[in-house]
């Protein structure tokens, strides 16, 4: 669960601590359970967990989940592709989700940049599945966070992504996948189905080599999935997919056998300076350089 404290009144604060705020914010728990919360370190804000006698502070996020349970570590570091005073682009690994949610919540990118760069206000333009490595864009400052989301959600963003995944010399590529994708509330997998497109993915071979290809995809739509439907839909389902074809229950501290799908570059026109730009990724998919190791490796530092 995510909360975000309200802005000081003319009056000043109305709350000594975050405690405080949490106890009138939070009615229905006792605020014995918001103690132990506190003391279990189980609330926590961007640098980190909250101190039960923590002074209140304006427009500050906390994220807790009242049956939160030991978050395993994702043990891969967030690598830094370029930062500016505006923007933060990095290419972030498997694993590793890219806002606090569910499960995870210290162990997300948001929380560890914010902590690690001291940004409180650093905000996601976009968002990676966890699953997925590569370039992960985040705006620095408040003001300028809704101008970029814009970027995004009008697709006016160049995305690219590479994958791995069998090689079947006779898919005629390259080509584009059009179909349907639902995702249902409450479903874990997306899934295709008749009727309007609203799903589109240009795929193309790079290169091929023992058994495997090395494709790249370009996503004109971004719905849920997206691009592991359309690959298992092409017969070429992407190495590593615990979704697709066949849905496997995978342990959040198991690492090994990274989904082999990576954002690779991002092209854009910036909206403040009208400048064109684009930002690569320093990541290579490990199954591609080397399927002994990724088939083998389970929590080395690799992509």
């Amino acid at each position: 669960m995510r909360l975000r404290t309200p802005a000081l009144s003319p009056e000043g604060p109305r709350w000594a601590t975050m405690r405080d705020h949490l106890v009138e914010r939070l009615p229905r728990v006792d605020p014995s359970r918001i103690d132990a919360m506190l003391r279990e370190e189980r609330i926590v804000d961007r640098r980190g967990p909250l101190a039960p006698d923590a002074p209140f502070v304006p427009e500050e996020f906390l994220w807790f989940h009242r049956d939160l349970p030991d978050e395993a570590p994702v043990p891969f570091e967030i690598g830094i592709v370029h930062r500016d005073d505006h923007l933060l682009v990095v290419d972030k690994p498997h694993f590793l989700a890219t806002i606090p949610r569910g499960s995870h919540i210290l162990e997300t990118a948001l929380v560890r940049l914010r902590r690690e760069l001291d940004l409180p206000t650093l905000s996601p333009a976009h968002r990676l599945d966890r699953p997925t490595a590569g370039l992960l864009m985040f705006v620095v400052h408040r003001e300028r966070r809704g101008a970029y989301q814009t970027l995004f959600r009008d697709r006016h963003v160049r995305k690219t992504y590479e994958a791995v995944a069998r090689y079947d010399p006779a898919l005629a590529l390259p080509r584009t996948v059009r179909s349907r994708i639902v995702k249902d509330r409450g479903v874990i997998r997306a899934y295709e189905e008749a009727g309007p497109v609203n799903a589109i993915t240009h795929v193309e071979l790079l290169a091929h080599r023992d058994g495997l290809a090395r494709y790249r995809l370009l996503p004109e739509t971004g719905r849920t999935h997206q691009l592991r439907v359309h690959m298992n839909g092409l017969d070429v389902p992407i190495l590593g997919d615990d979704f697709f074809p066949v849905l496997t229950e995978k342990p959040l501290d198991d690492f090994s056998r990274p989904l082999q799908l990576l954002a690779s570059s991002l092209e854009f026109r910036d909206p403040f300076s009208g400048a064109l730009r684009r930002f690569t990724t320093r990541l290579e998919l490990q199954a591609w350089t080397s399927y002994e190791e990724w088939a083998s490796a389970r929590t080395e530092g690799r992509t």
